[in-house]
């Protein structure tokens, strides 16, 4: 039924083969594969992994990583990527799209069913004036899914995390009212969601509804869980950076319902990855830590499904 891994990011000093030869020896299904550019220059946590080169994929690489996971008994849940393809430097943005359609390239080339990534947003652009420009240049990325028979993943997270991103966060898919429009201007089934129950805790929404709503858009599921601090909250208001009141963690250590989180799972039949996203800063201190925050969320989340 479920199948339960973990993203790539936050192994970031390890290989490939580290990677998956660590998802093996811990009982891991599948890992997420992160596959930003080898001349990123983004600096932001988390991003800037690359643990597959979709530029050099020749057969020999692909022969390579196809073989390593077949001896392992782990596959590959997704290829992930998570820029800003709306950003305000069109350049910039140009460049992320593109490399969002080489990835599909790549996946297909895999055999990997679904790329993972953001819509992206100008943060200084409302929400309407963000849909125009997904209009423009989103039906282009799934003209290239279609042709590769590859589904794409939107995180909902509003990438309102640092002043750079304020006012209207970075990326665009935040909400239901928002994904019905972007579904609207792109109905094709190719694009749907890779859904993480954390990001709508701290916008103070139900995290376990759109799992019915959206059943047959549940492309891939990002398990991370978020802390809302109330009393901080009460202080600061939710017009402050959202940082000042909420914080990531690891599944169990936050506010997510998970007992309703994987019963909606069932109820609606979801058959595929779920994979942990570290991002909880109390278990950075060393790769230990990183190691350990893994191996913690997987026992509380084994409680859900079978390893």
């Amino acid at each position: 039924m479920l199948k339960l891994g973990f993203v790539s990011a936050i192994l970031a000093d390890n290989s490939f083969n580290e990677v998956i030869d660590f998802a093996a020896a811990n009982r891991f299904a599948c890992v997420e594969v992160m596959c930003w550019p080898r001349d990123n220059s983004d600096t932001r946590r988390y991003a800037g992994v690359s643990h597959i080169d979709v530029n050099a994929l020749d057969a020999t690489a692909i022969s390579q990583i196809q073989q390593k996971c077949k001896e392992s008994g782990v596959f590959i849940s997704g290829l992930g990527y998570y820029p800003n393809p709306l950003d305000a430097d069109t350049a910039k943005a140009e460049f992320y799209r593109e490399h969002i359609k080489q990835i599909i390239r790549g996946a297909a080339k895999l055999g990997i069913p679904v790329v993972n990534t953001f819509i992206g947003r100008d943060p200084q652009k409302s929400i309407a004036d963000n849909l125009k420009t997904f209009a423009e240049v989103w039906p282009a990325i799934i003209k290239v899914a279609e042709e590769n028979n590859i589904k794409i993943g939107i995180e909902n997270c509003p990438m309102f995390f640092t002043n750079d991103e304020w006012p209207g966060g970075k990326n665009l898919a935040t909400t239901p009212a928002i994904w019905d429009r972007m579904f609207e201007i792109i109905p094709s089934e190719a694009l749907g969601l890779n859904y993480d129950p954390s990001h709508m805790i701290w916008q103070m929404m139900d995290e376990t509804r759109p799992i019915y709503d959206y059943k047959h858009r549940l492309h891939h599921i990002h398990l991370k869980d978020a802390k809302l601090y109330r009393d901080k909250l009460n202080r600061v208001g939710i017009m402050a950076n959202p940082l000042e009141y909420h914080s990531p963690k690891l599944p169990g250590l936050g506010d997510v319902n998970w007992r309703g989180f994987f019963a909606a799972l069932t109820d609606v039949r979801y058959r595929g990855p779920v994979c942990i996203e570290v991002e909880d800063k109390a278990y950075e201190g060393s790769d230990e830590d990183v190691k350990e925050a893994i191996l913690t969320s997987r026992n509380y989340l084994s409680q859900f499904l079978v390893l």
